[in-house]
């Protein structure tokens, strides 16, 4: 399955009812900006297959449910529990200033308000507490948390992020 032009956009949770509706987690800051969704792809054993929707309700706690097209039984819905939920990458709303998805800033480089460069950003590591960028320099790897205080400013014209890590952060990994 090939993902890197998709993004995640959430999780079949259960069935509603009788008549082939789903109860969705959506994994998204606004919600708003997927009520009128046409389409969405549901990885299926191994693929990304493409379903048309007939209706989306949002509910609270970032669930929604959903109605798919020719999907009108229980029996239909149960395979599709659990199942992640995608969009293409180019329906993600745009983002201004120093906001960024974390797939957008995978080679950006990397400068510290008072180190300078400390490297390029070769992966975003995501824990349910913190994200991190893993950035690569001269060989070591450095990690820094991502953090609004940290990362100062996304120039996305120079692929650049400019950083003002803690004191004693960058130097543990350089030093």
């Amino acid at each position: 399955m090939q993902l890197d032009k998709y993004f995640y956009l959430g999780k079949i949770l259960k069935t509603i009812g009788i008549s082939g509706d789903l109860m969705v987690h959506l994994d998204v800051d606004d919600p708003m900006r997927y009520q009128n969704l046409d389409a969405i792809f549901i990885a299926l054993g191994g693929n990304l297959v493409p379903f048309i929707i007939e209706r989306v309700k949002l509910k609270h706690n970032n669930q929604a449910q959903i109605k798919l097209r020719e999907i009108d039984s229980v029996e239909q819905t149960e395979i599709l529990i659990g199942c992640t939920l995608y969009l293409p990458l180019e329906l993600l709303p745009k983002l201004k200033g120093n906001q960024f998805y974390y797939h957008e800033i995978i080679g950006f480089e990397v400068t510290d308000s008072r180190f300078g460069p400390v490297g390029r950003v070769e992966l975003v590591l995501e824990f349910p507490l913190q994200a991190i960028l893993q950035l690569n320099f001269a060989g070591k790897e450095v990690l820094i948390p991502v953090a609004d205080d940290i990362i100062t400013s996304v120039d996305r014209e120079n692929r650049r992020l400019i950083i003002s890590a803690p004191e004693g952060l960058i130097e543990m990994y350089l030093g």
